[in-house]
């Protein structure tokens, strides 16, 4: 292996080019801040009398018409196969009356409707004429709206094997009106049942529509390789994570749809690596989190979730270099260290009397208190990087001093991956079987999707990266296969066996992957299909594949050390606070790697071949 220091310079067209797209990034950025106190500017005439009580939601919204008919009853519909036509989004009166040219559904009828992958959004429905039923509250007739991520999900009734209408409400009964419209959600999902509820009465419409809402944010990192089922685990897992930035980043676009700080790193790695640098990051972990969780609370109420917190402040300072974040946080920073340092014993064991990783590993006390050990040595790591940037040399010295003194007890990681991949990462080994043996041992066995992203850093780290390629291959793209379009709360490979689909009704024999497959919290249908934490392998392909590595805080300095494994060849972007860093690797007859960089003259390449 060599090394090579290089300053990479361009032509004036170049440098115009890339620093526009920073330019446009940074400004994306700056729009997306959910901040309470940002005022929206209304119309004129209004602004008087409603500015000051508006807040701008920085979200859009995109009418969306189905792209399949899955299923319809056998009685009660006519003409289903018109809602997947573009309408005017205004209901004509024209042909009011006139069945032959709208969709019907009366006694007995619904429609399941697919809009072709998961989004976040609402639903639709624009009346042209009806026959109102007895039970009708004036010129209206009532629909039966079931959203689901899966087939099985929005077929099911509530509590049918853990159907929920928490967080949002997936079941629901709306009243549509005589020439109008009814919009309901907000919710994730792929498929949308409608049934008439009114046995008696009859509906005529041409317009079922999903409404997609997110945020506009362009996808500054790029990911594509001589493998395309790689190229589809970036895809989903970056539509995963902005399905999940909404008002803040909830961890579910389902449920929970709230804020959870140990979900919040893999998807705040997984942000910056495709989306950059976004207000609704630093809001959610700064803003957010200071309001809602003042100490002495943990955040989450959960302790591990504070460590977390601190992790992940690091991190997006990692990535940002701007001490600004660091100026703002740090009192509250300050104030979490000395609450943690109670819980540091003179030997160096740290951890918590109800410490939590993920679920999978719930049951498994060694493994619990190995892995919250880990946490302690990466925050104070953290917590000394951090001090560097506003001076505090006390502090400094103490995080230095702690994280030292916490690796100096060398727990076992018990055999557990979730375990070994934090001890991996801490750089804290024992006797025995190696951290990264540990992870790498029969591949995606034992994964589960938020500590996924641990193991592929961890087999990364040791050295194991052809291990992690292969992971993200069968692991993620195992749910890929199975329909899904944005991954999940949980997987487990064992799930797929005598299993459907979950874009199809489950055939007879088999049994349900959503409603009969899951644990824990997430038991049957309730079971999130769309879940941040998940959304890992995008940061890690950025990072371990495309190799691209900050070496200074906000990109300053930063690695190109590209893998290729068995791939022919990879390309792809970077996002950083100067534009992105542009890589293409080709693999050569002689197995040499041939690599070609563009990056802003503001950064320092070091290229390893």
């Amino acid at each position: 292996m060599k090394s090579a220091l290089l300053r990479l310079t361009y032509g004036a067209c170049t440098i115009l080019t890339l620093m526009t797209i920073g330019v446009l990034a940074t400004e994306n950025a700056s729009a997306q801040s959910v901040d309470p106190a940002t005022k929206l500017e209304l119309p004129e005439g209004f602004a008087d009398d409603l500015a000051p009580n508006a807040v701008q939601d920085q979200r859009v919204r995109q009418y969306l018409y189905p792209k399949r008919i899955v299923a319809t009853s056998e009685t009660g519909v006519a003409n289903a196969e018109l809602l997947l036509k573009p309408v005017l989004g205004q209901t004509s009166t024209s042909h009011m009356n006139d069945e032959s040219k709208a969709c019907v559904l009366s006694k007995g009828g619904y429609i399941l409707l697919d809009f072709g992958c998961e989004i976040h959004g609402s639903f639709r429905v624009e009346a042209r004429h009806l026959e109102p039923g007895k039970t009708s509250a004036g010129r209206s007739v009532k629909l039966r709206v079931r959203f689901g991520e899966s087939v099985d999900e929005a077929n099911a009734e509530v509590g049918e094997k853990g159907a929920v209408n928490e967080h949002s409400t997936r079941d629901q009964v709306i009243s549509v009106p005589w020439l109008g419209a009814v919009e309901c959600g907000e919710s994730a999902f792929r498929f949308v049942r409608i049934d008439l509820v009114d046995d008696d009465a009859k509906l005529l419409f041409d317009s079922a529509r999903a409404i997609f809402i997110y945020r506009d944010l362009p996808r500054v990192g790029r990911f594509k390789s001589s493998d395309e089922r790689l190229n589809k685990v970036w895809d989903v897992s970056a539509r995963t994570m902005l399905l999940t930035m909404q008002q803040y980043v909830f961890e579910g676009a389902k449920r929970d749809r709230l804020v959870w700080y140990g979900d919040f790193t893999p998807q705040t790695m997984t942000a910056l690596r495709v989306y950059g640098d976004s207000k609704v990051l630093r809001d959610t972990l700064g803003y957010y989190a200071r309001e809602t969780w003042e100490l002495p609370q943990w955040m989450n109420g959960m302790p591990n979730y504070s460590l977390w917190w601190l992790i992940t402040i690091g991190d997006l300072y990692r990535h940002t270099g701007d001490p600004e974040l660091v100026k703002e946080q740090w009192g509250y920073v300050t104030g979490l260290v000395k609450q943690l340092l109670p819980y540091i014993g003179e030997d160096g064991k740290a951890g918590f009397p109800n410490p939590f990783l993920d679920w999978p590993t719930n049951d498994k006390p060694d493994a619990l208190k190995a892995g919250t050990h880990a946490m302690f040595a990466l925050g104070f790591d953290r917590v000394a990087e951090m001090a560097r940037v506003v001076g505090d040399k006390d502090m400094e010295k103490l995080a230095t001093q702690t994280a030292a003194k916490v690796r100096q007890y060398k727990p076992s990681n018990v055999g557990n991956k979730q375990a070994a991949a934090l001890l991996e990462l801490a750089g804290i080994e024992k006797e025995g079987e190696s951290n990264v043996a540990v992870v790498a041992k029969n591949g995606p066995e034992g994964f589960s999707t938020f500590y996924g992203y641990y193991m592929l850093e961890a087999l990364s780290l040791g050295g194991e990266n052809q291990v992690a390629l292969d992971v993200a291959r069968d692991y993620w793209g195992a749910m890929i296969d199975v329909g899904a379009t944005t991954f999940w709360e949980d997987f487990d490979l064992k799930w797929l066996e005598n299993a459907g689909r979950i874009d199809e009704p489950t055939p007879e024999g088999l049994e349900s992957l959503h409603g009969d497959r899951g644990a824990y919290c997430y038991v049957g249908l309730r079971h999130s299909l769309c879940h941040g934490w998940a959304s890992g392998p995008a940061a890690w392909m950025s990072a371990h594949v495309l190799g691209v590595t900050p070496t200074e805080p906000g990109f300053k300095k930063a690695r190109v050390q590209p893998f290729l494994g068995d791939l022919e060849w990879v390309e792809g972007a970077v996002p950083t606070p100067f534009g992105p860093i542009n890589i293409r690797c080709d693999k050569q007859k002689d197995g040499s790697i041939k690599t070609k960089v563009d990056a802003p003259k503001e950064i320092e390449i070091e290229l390893v071949e």
